[in-house]
């Protein structure tokens, strides 16, 4: 069901007029997720006409642009990598921690964000696998997987990694499982202090190589005493690190990575409003609790278009990644020991295809199965259902 307000409405309303403002001053990706958006289930992108076998009710369907920063197009995309993820889940608990930059070094990410997102997804799985090996705390080697959000709730720029861990792992000589305490994982204190040497000692490598770019307000920080000035206070300061109590069971993991695996800076449901005063919407103000923490704010089009631009990604970045025994070709291997070892049996596969790609909701009026009965190019409209008086007509005689 179409959502009363979209960010579709909003970038189609204003987005010509904020292209043409900021000419020369968006990326090639940022003007690539503005069209996508705008284009988004319209004619621009071709559809095809699906009808009902049992009532004959007809249905226009317009393709989706399938752009990982589109509202619209995320829940088709998470169904099937939670389908796919489903199988990796173990029977034990799984904590949520994350890991965030400070003020001084998020603004430095934002004009890199490519080398510097990268580094911070390097630095805290480094440090979880450090740690949790370590034999003074869980001395195991675990699983991770890693999202990148670089966004806050009014649609500020603040790039944090949030980890899905099982709370446990496997020994470093493959022998056994050792399970994490009930309600905790690793030290959150040790975290934040291994996370901010290594993510600091490597972004200075960073610079020292060429790597790192500044503009306007930072521009200074291409000299080398300038840049590590600018880092000194934040060698001091703690860097924050929280794990969250376990999830209760796997289905509680699933419905969390739902929810954050393909999100996006604002989801339609998110907006209120929308007219030429700004633009409406909820969000959560994290410094309040209870219910005061739900609050609605109002941001001029152009702002709220500028907000929404500042979370495209790099071409080709990834925001979900794999690490320990979760990581690439070694995952299955790693996923089938932690299962013998923990005594449960492999899952087990009933034979349920998941959702196609080409997956059509039943037929709005009878509940009956719809089947594509016409397709048109881009740009194109459909042909219009054949008169029923027409045909009747044309039969007899």
């Amino acid at each position: 069901m179409r959502a009363s307000i979209e960010v579709a409405d909003i970038f189609r309303a204003a987005g010509a007029a904020y292209r043409r403002a900021h000419a020369g001053h968006l990326s090639l990706q940022q003007l690539k997720v503005m069209s996508a958006v705008e284009n988004c289930r319209t004619a621009a992108l071709g559809g095809h006409v699906e009808a009902c076998e049992d009532c004959g009710q007809w249905r226009i369907a317009y393709n989706s642009c399938r752009n990982r920063h589109c509202p619209k197009c995320q829940g088709a995309a998470a169904r099937t990598w939670l389908s796919e993820r489903e199988a990796d889940l173990l029977p034990v608990g799984y904590f949520h921690v994350v890991f965030t930059l400070p003020a001084e070094v998020a603004d430095i990410a934002f004009q890199n964000k490519a080398a510097v997102y990268d580094l911070q997804f390097k630095a805290a799985s480094e440090t979880m696998l450090t740690i949790a090996t370590d034999p003074k705390h869980l001395g195991a080697r675990i699983g991770i997987t890693a999202v990148l959000h670089t966004w806050g709730s009014a649609m500020t720029h603040h790039p944090l990694v949030h980890m899905i861990v099982p709370g446990g792992g496997i020994t470093p000589d493959g022998s056994r499982w050792v399970s994490a305490r009930p309600a905790f994982l690793l030290p959150v204190r040790l975290l934040g202090k291994l996370f901010r040497r290594l993510f600091l000692a490597r972004l200075v490598a960073l610079h020292e190589a060429g790597r790192l770019s500044f503009f306007g307000s930072i521009a200074n920080l291409t000299e080398r005493r300038a840049f590590l000035r600018h880092l000194a206070p934040v060698r001091k300061k703690r860097w924050v690190v929280y794990a969250k109590a376990p999830f209760a069971g796997p289905e509680a993991v699933l419905a969390y990575l739902s929810r954050y695996t393909h999100r996006v800076a604002i989801s339609n449901r998110r907006l209120i409003a929308f007219d030429p005063s700004g633009v409406t919407f909820r969000y959560k103000n994290y410094r309040r609790d209870g219910a005061d923490r739900q609050q609605i704010m109002t941001l001029a089009i152009e702002e709220f278009i500028r907000r929404f631009l500042l979370h495209v990604l790099p071409r080709g970045f990834h925001r979900i990644r794999h690490y320990g025994l979760l990581a690439g070709s070694a995952r299955k291997t790693s996923l089938a020991l932690a299962r013998e070892l923990l005594d449960v049996a492999p899952p087990v596969d009933d034979g349920k295809p998941g959702e196609p790609d080409d997956f059509r909701p039943p037929c709005p009026c009878c509940g009956g199965r719809m089947i594509v009965i016409d397709v048109f190019a881009r740009w194109k409209q459909p042909r219009g259902p054949p008169d029923a008086a027409a045909t009747n007509q044309e039969t007899a005689s």
